[in-house]
Parts: structure tokens; C-alpha cells; sequence
């Protein structure tokens, strides 16, 4: 009888044994303003992710914590609300919508990012984030008329996106030029609008218009 008992004792073992209780690591991590052209004015959204890594994968954490300590201020996010995606086969995962509860102006300085995983392992990172309150660009426009295009912009980054009939954003590209002929342009024939997406990767601040018909 002992021996029988000790068989499920052995594979309750094994199976706690089987998952590392190697913690978390964060490699890298950002906040990023964004300028999105709303009903009537650019509104301000903030990206915040983590390049991260576990020893049993993406699936074994669970918790991601950002914290201001100063302003006593705490975001969780967690797998059921977090955006992940892949990028030269390292994992990201974060948010496109950090916001304040109030609608206040993001705080500067120090923020903290703690990460959990399934086991209870934590680690935390510590980062600034000092991006101009003020963008340090004017917004950004796009106009097209008569199969001519003309971009102003200050951004010393300019890409253009380019919609399908379904509002799917069927490419990205950087013009040659900020003006021309869209005829030049690598779209298909199935497209039909356009919006021009700036991005400055020093104060790491973008802006985004508002989609132009093509035709």
C-alpha cells in the first residue's frame, strides 16, 4: 500500500518540478506619446510595453504591474487586456491605451514596471519617461487631390498608410518625396484612403491624421 501511494506522491513532484522557478526577466521598456487626429483635434495616447522573456514562455506570466511611486499611481494589466506581438521572435506585451483616470497629463519621471509570472516570481525595472509635455513638432497634415499628393510635416519620420475597401490597413510605407503622383505609390487597386503616420524616435512622439480618400 505505501509503495501504490508513493507512485502519485512521485508525479505531483515531477509536475512542480517540470516548471522553472527562474523569475521573469525584463530586457526593455517604454512609454510612447501618440497624437491622434480625433473629431475635431489631435488627442493624446500613450503606448507603454515591455520586451520581455520567461524560461517556460510567453504563457507562463501573468501579471504585468507600471507604477508612478511618486504620484502613488498603479496600472495592471493582465493576458485577458494586454496587447502582445512578436518582433525578430521576442516577445512584447503591453498596452496602446495607458491613460490616467482623470484624462490628466500622464507624470513625468520615474515609473516602475513589475512583472509576475504563473510561479509568483516577480522582477521589476525602473525607467524615466521625459517626453515633452508639448510635442516638439506642429501636427502633421495630408492632402490629395487630382492623383497628386503633398505632405507637411516637421517629423523627421513620415510613413503612409494605406486603407483597403474593408478599413484594413493594407500597407505602410515612406514616400520618396513629401509630394507627387499616388500613382507612384506601391498600393493595389482595392484602396481607398490614406493617412499619413509621423514619428520622431528621439522624444519617441508620432502623430497620426486623419484618413484622406484616394480617389
Amino acid at each position: 500500500m505505501k509503495r501504490l501511494l508513493l507512485i502519485p506522491a512521485l508525479g505531483l513532484l515531477l509536475v512542480f518540478f517540470s516548471c522553472s522557478r527562474a523569475e521573469p526577466r525584463i530586457l526593455y521598456v517604454f512609454i510612447e506619446k501618440a497624437y491622434i487626429w480625433g473629431t475635431e483635434s489631435p488627442e493624446v495616447q500613450y503606448s507603454f510595453f515591455i520586451l520581455c522573456e520567461d524560461d517556460d514562455g510567453i504563457e507562463n506570466l501573468s501579471e504585468l504591474h507600471l507604477f508612478h511611486d511618486r504620484e502613488g499611481l498603479r496600472w495592471l494589466f493582465t493576458p485577458e487586456n494586454w496587447v502582445h506581438f512578436e518582433e525578430g521572435g521576442r516577445d512584447w506585451i503591453g498596452s496602446r491605451n495607458l491613460a490616467m483616470y482623470d484624462g490628466a497629463t500622464l507624470p513625468r519621471g520615474q515609473f516602475r514596471a513589475v512583472l509576475v509570472n504563473l510561479g509568483g516570481e516577480t522582477t521589476e525595472r525602473n525607467f524615466a519617461f521625459d517626453i515633452p509635455v508639448i510635442s516638439p513638432h506642429p501636427f502633421p497634415s495630408l492632402s490629395i487631390g487630382d492623383g497628386q499628393f503633398r505632405i507637411e510635416s516637421q517629423y523627421p519620420v513620415n510613413r503612409l498608410m494605406i486603407f483597403d475597401d474593408l478599413g484594413n490597413i493594407a500597407e505602410v510605407f515612406t514616400p520618396a518625396a513629401l509630394e507627387g503622383r499616388i500613382h507612384d505609390w506601391p498600393i493595389l487597386h482595392n484602396t481607398l484612403a490614406a493617412a499619413l503616420w509621423a514619428e520622431d524616435p528621439v522624444y519617441r512622439t508620432s502623430a497620426v491624421t486623419a484618413a484622406v480618400p484616394l480617389w
